[in-house]
């Protein structure tokens, strides 16, 4: 039995990470270019040979391409680098979570029952507003990376398979996956948490499902961009050799494009792995949708309201959008919505043990992932693309018509609809 504990803590202000700090075990680049302080680099060496030279003289920190390698360095040692004809050094770029909009209160002890079991949106992906309880997901892997994951939290102990850090200064922790942001903890709920063992606590989508804890973000909620391409390549490469379907979430995102991510989501795509990323927060501007999210081999996820307008779900005015030259032709391009599903007032799993309420395309993300793994599930010989498929077919049959920019059918805020369980 679970000790009933209350303490509401002070408003939680709208957190902005446009200028974010670097993660534990690397600072931000110095000004003085003598200084000893040191950032994160990628060096492309032109031929192995060279790699080989510069790795004796650089500790390695990612391998990601073949004749490169990420690693850390001062001002001094970047500037003499980029000199080396044989070698194209840059900066890796940092990625973060996107601003979310977090409750005023939330239950803030461990062993506190939910106040809800089933929030509105899994309600909603169920369509079922009597729901008590979901199923699912048996088999599959989501593989959530994230600011980490609370793996003691009561209602997801019983679902997690591997727990890893990506962000320390040694690259690769077996075992750790400490979430000092929440983020991680929220999205993690949303997409499988399995009520604890005596089913009082909350549940996501797919709770047989099993988690997949990989820390790529701080608890200040940015990452460098090669430790989440290595958390990519590394999903891949685990749902290889264990043989088990995998669904990668990413509730996090850049303006820009990254070609380490980019590749590394390319990379995991083709190793049958399904892709689901956050759109971003910076709607209701066309164009900004955030990376990985816009790209081709990712599914892009907006943030549905639980309020209704012309008889359907809201696309939240903060969700990111497409292009409006793209509506109508459910075809997927690069910066296009995929899926919608709800992402307002998001009720879930927090770091503390008890729970919390944010808003955000992050929070949509994960009910599109938890489908997917009790999806995949009931169909485990379907491929990847397959699987894609019928969450496109899904969504086509919930067409969402209300917010800024949805119409009927395929369109740049909406996508193709809301896919559901039925």
């Amino acid at each position: 039995m679970r000790k009933v504990k209350m303490l509401v803590l002070s408003a939680l202000i709208v957190g902005t990470l446009s200028a974010p700090i670097q993660v534990a075990g690397a600072t931000p680049p110095s000004e003085d270019k003598n200084s000893s302080e040191t950032f994160r680099v990628y060096v492309e060496a032109n031929n192995k040979t060279t790699k080989s030279t510069l790795k004796g003289q650089y500790e390695a920190r990612w391998e990601l391409t073949e004749n490169g390698f990420s690693t850390d360095m001062n001002q001094k040692q970047f500037e003499a680098l980029q000199k080396n004809k044989n070698v194209t050094v840059t900066k890796v770029d940092i990625v973060t979570l996107d601003t979310d909009v977090r409750a005023s209160e939330f239950e803030a002890l461990a062993g506190e029952y939910p106040t809800q079991q089933v929030p509105w949106g899994i309600k909603a992906i169920y369509n079922n507003s009597n729901l008590t309880t979901t199923s699912g997901g048996q088999g599959i892997n989501i593989a959530v990376l994230d600011s980490g994951v609370n793996t003691s939290h009561y209602d997801l102990v019983n679902t997690v398979e591997q727990c890893k850090d990506f962000t320390g200064s040694t690259p690769l922790v077996n075992g750790s996956c400490t979430d000092g942001n929440g983020h991680g903890t929220h999205v993690a709920g949303t997409a499988l948490a399995d009520g604890g063992s005596d089913k009082a606590g909350i549940y996501g989508v797919a709770p047989e499902a099993d988690l997949w804890a990989y820390k790529v973000l701080g608890a200040n909620g940015s990452g460098y961009s090669d430790d989440i391409a290595a958390a990519i390549q590394h999903t891949a490469d685990q749902a290889v050799a264990t043989g088990t379907k995998t669904v990668i979430n990413m509730s996090l995102g850049s303006s820009v494009s990254n070609s380490l991510i980019t590749n590394a989501v390319n990379y995991a795509y083709g190793k049958g792995v399904l892709i689901v990323a956050a759109a971003g927060n910076s709607g209701p501007a066309q164009g900004s949708i955030g990376y990985p999210g816009a790209l081709v081999n990712a599914i892009a996820v907006a943030a549905l309201e639980n309020r209704q307008q012309n008889g359907t779900y809201r696309v939240a005015d903060f969700s990111s959008r497409g292009y409006s030259s793209t509506d109508g032709d459910y075809v997927i391009q690069q910066g296009d919505i995929e899926i919608s599903s709800p992402g307002a007032s998001i009720y879930s799993t927090w770091n503390n043990g008890g729970y919390n309420t944010i808003s955000g395309t992050s929070m949509a993300t994960p009910h599109v992932a938890g489908l997917a793994a009790k999806v995949w599930a009931q169909n485990p010989t379907w491929s990847n693309t397959q699987l894609r498929t019928n969450l496109q077919n899904r969504a086509k049959a919930v067409d969402i018509k209300g917010g800024i920019g949805a119409t009927t059918g395929d369109d740049y805020a909406s996508g193709f609809g809301f896919a559901r369980v039925q």
